[in-house]
């Protein structure tokens, strides 16, 4: 038995028994020496020195071995990173002489026969471990892998981690190997794979449209990774397409990257998959990342384009030609001709600018040297305009003109959606005798609509041979959001070069700003080559989204364009009452059904009053393949169904370095170690030489337990009642 006094309790304890032996003694003295008197006193003081007792707090201690035997959980990764060939030979492990795969390195760890000097000591279990996505090798989950070691294993002594430490999906391994210190349970671990990348060609991403048209070229981007110490000249091909395959040599520097495109001119309409890939040569160590798979929808469609122009200056008329002669465009115009009586007649021209409910059926909005003013725009025409791109995802061209009329549309609904600022001093614009150029910003040599030619030089030498303008509408600068594709080569102005080409997006539309009037003119030479694949290019690039997916009285559109899993998926639905106008309030629920069969179902609420006719709502796809998407509204009893293709999220990259810097701060946070494949039969010595659990000691506390205080109690009832046989108070 084990006291926890203090000198206070113990002097208090002496003094209160000495106190209570003396007033004992008095009492019985004071009844005459009573023998009845005399036994209460005795048992009175032996309540007292039971309470003194209980107050230098006595406990009964005890030392046992543990209940269980110890165990040592080794946890080897089952992810796909683990694929990757980069695991030099050893000794003992490989007879060949060439890198394995970090998964067949981890084999031979797996065997009794390296851990039998720890059976003696401890229980051995081996546990693969990965992630708890749908494919559970997908993704790695460092830190659920040592939380569950540690809640479903009791008393373990340690853990051996066999992993490359990529982990890529849970929370922060460092977290679980804090609980883990807590517990006074090491973690050793073993590093699979090499910290060095290794010698190979990677094609690192390609992605393009969703859909296209029959007989227009199709750009498809891509990017090459080089890690090679020497420059390569590759092939990149694209299988897939129902004719040859196309092929696209390149130059790709040693240790370095390149973007570029390839150019698909699809014949047929119909569903596409197509294949992206790269030749494995003889230095590639890694020969999976050489391809990637795009599915792409190939269908027929006549994009709506609006023409809107006061007076036929040139860039009009080429302007409607070019657009008149794609066949996947269909062309209206509206000619003002202020001054005179009506408006300009003809095949495709309209009397009047269209209401709301026809405006919405345009793709794209050509505003020309226009403004608002008697026979021309009125304030409800701008704010239809803006509906169109704001709530239905179409786009919308500003063509200043020198005669200044667009400094009006300033003062109306469309100022939001302006991307420059104009310069209020010269609202006509400023000509100039001689022919001033083009100059491509950074986010121009990027940007698809400025891609006159495949390759970045020779596109980048077509801008500055472009014949020049003599005219340019007069700017300050850009708006904030405003992405600037082309810039007058020498005129700036405080904020920098002066905007010639920007775009920008408002609600869930697009907008372009062109700042001259001269690009009829790159027809010198070429003829229609130049000019026509540009305002092509820029049609197709505003009317992509609306053209997602259609109906007569529903359009369903997303962002991203090519959705990943594990990413929000933004769904927008334009809804249309039976009479053509929007909807403005209403129930839209889209269901959506995964690959794997499940259901899910996404209401789409509406995007606000100042929105006709969109709803909006999100979705996170989990998993990658095809998507079925079944939209349908309760007022107009539209349904539309469509299909999204996810690109499956790839976390697992094979041929990514291995992290050792993870491995080691798990080992220093839990105070185990870290090494590789060749110093684990040093590492079994070292577990096997770990100090033995120590004994647990069980204490049982009298002053507290409740059986002590239950006899107190009972004693001082006994002396209660005694009181009372023997006549007292």
């Amino acid at each position: 038995m084990t006291f926890y006094w203090t000198p206070v309790s113990l002097t208090f304890s002496v003094i209160t028994m000495i106190v209570a032996a003396v007033c004992c003694c008095v009492s019985w003295n004071r009844s005459g020496f009573n023998r009845s008197t005399g036994l209460l006193e005795v048992f009175r003081l032996l309540l007292i020195g039971l309470v003194v007792f209980s107050l230098n707090q006595p406990e009964i201690t005890e030392t046992v071995p543990p209940d269980a035997q110890s165990v040592l959980v080794v946890l080897h990764d089952q992810s796909g990173s683990m694929e990757t060939r980069d695991v030099l030979s050893q000794k003992s492990l490989v007879s060949a002489g060439l890198p394995m795969t970090r998964a067949d390195a981890v084999e031979p760890l797996l065997v009794d026969d390296l851990w039998s000097p720890l059976k003696k000591n401890m229980k051995l279990i081996f546990e693969p471990f990965s992630s708890d996505l749908a494919v559970s090798t997908a993704g790695t989950d460092l830190d659920s892998a040592l939380t569950s070691v540690l809640d479903r294993h009791t008393g373990l002594r340690a853990v051996v981690l066999l992993s490359d430490g990529d982990w890529n999906t849970g929370n922060s391994p460092s977290s679980a190997a804090t609980d883990l210190r807590i517990q006074n349970i090491p973690v050793f671990c073993v590093g699979m794979g090499s910290e060095d990348r290794l010698p190979d060609i990677e094609l690192t991403s390609s992605s393009a449209p969703t859909f296209g048209l029959p007989g227009k070229t199709v750009r498809i981007p891509f990017r090459v990774m080089n890690w090679l110490p020497r420059d390569q000249v590759i092939v990149v091909s694209v299988n897939g397409t129902g004719t040859d395959v196309v092929e696209k040599t390149v130059r790709v520097s040693g240790m370095g990257q390149l973007n570029d495109t390839v150019e698909w001119k699809p014949e047929k309409t119909g569903d596409y998959e197509l294949t992206v890939s790269i030749p494995v040569i003889a230095e590639e160590t890694i020969a999976e990342n050489n391809e990637v798979n795009l599915p792409i929808n190939i269908r027929n469609e006549a994009l709506q384009v609006l023409i809107v122009e006061s007076y036929p200056r040139w860039e009009y008329r080429y302007l409607r030609n070019a657009l008149e002669r794609d066949p996947g465009v269909q062309v209206n115009c509206l000619l003002f001709h202020p001054g005179l009586d009506g408006v300009g007649g003809g095949r495709g021209y309209l009397k009047q600018f269209p209401g709301d409910t026809e405006l919405f059926k345009y793709d794209v909005v050509f505003l020309g040297d226009v403004g608002v003013s008697t026979n021309q725009l009125t304030q409800e025409d701008c704010e239809n305009i803006r509906q169109l791109v704001r709530s239905h995802a179409g786009g919308l061209v500003f063509l200043p003109g020198f005669r200044g009329q667009q400094k009006t549309l300033l003062t109306t609904e469309l100022n939001e959606l302006y991307p420059v600022v104009p310069d209020v001093t010269q609202p006509q614009g400023v000509g100039i005798m001689e022919p001033a150029r083009f100059s491509l910003t950074e986010s121009g040599r990027r940007s698809l609509l400025t891609r006159l030619e495949a390759d970045n030089e020779r596109n980048e030498e077509i801008w500055r041979s472009l014949p020049g303008f003599q005219w340019y509408a007069a700017t300050a600068r850009a708006r904030i959001g405003t992405d600037v594709l082309v810039t007058h080569d020498s005129e700036s102005t405080r904020f920098g070069r002066i905007p010639l080409i920007a775009t920008r997006t408002s609600g869930t539309g697009k907008v372009l700003f062109m700042g001259t009037d001269g690009a009829w003119r790159w027809r010198k030479g070429v003829e229609d080559l130049y000019h026509y694949r540009f305002w092509g290019q820029v049609v197709r690039w505003m009317a992509y989204q609306r053209n997602m997916s259609a109906g007569e009285s529903m359009r369903l559109f997303y962002l991203p364009d090519r959705p990943e899993a594990d990413n929000v998926l933004t769904l927008n639905a334009n809804v249309m009452k039976s009479t053509g106008e929007p909807l403005r309030d209403g129930t839209v629920a889209v269901q959506i059904v995964a690959p794997s069969g499940q259901i899910e179902s996404v209401r789409l609420s509406s995007a606000g009053d100042d929105s006709w006719g969109l709803f909006s709502g999100s979705f996170t796809p989990k998993e990658g393949g095809e998507y079925e998407l079944i939209s349908t509204c309760t007022e107009t009893g539209a349904r539309l169904e469509t299909s999204i293709s996810i690109q499956g999220r790839e976390r697992e990259r094979v041929g990514q370095p291995a992290r050792f810097d993870v491995l080691k701060e798990i080992s220093e946070i839990s105070r185990g170690r870290l090494t590789t494949v060749s110093g684990v039969e040093e590492l079994v010595g070292q577990l096997s030489a770990l100090p033995e659990p120590e004994l647990i000691t069980r204490r049982v506390r009298i002053w507290s337990h409740p059986a002590w205080g239950g006899v107190l109690i009972l004693l001082l009832g006994c002396f209660w009642s005694a009181r009372k046989l023997a006549g007292l108070a």
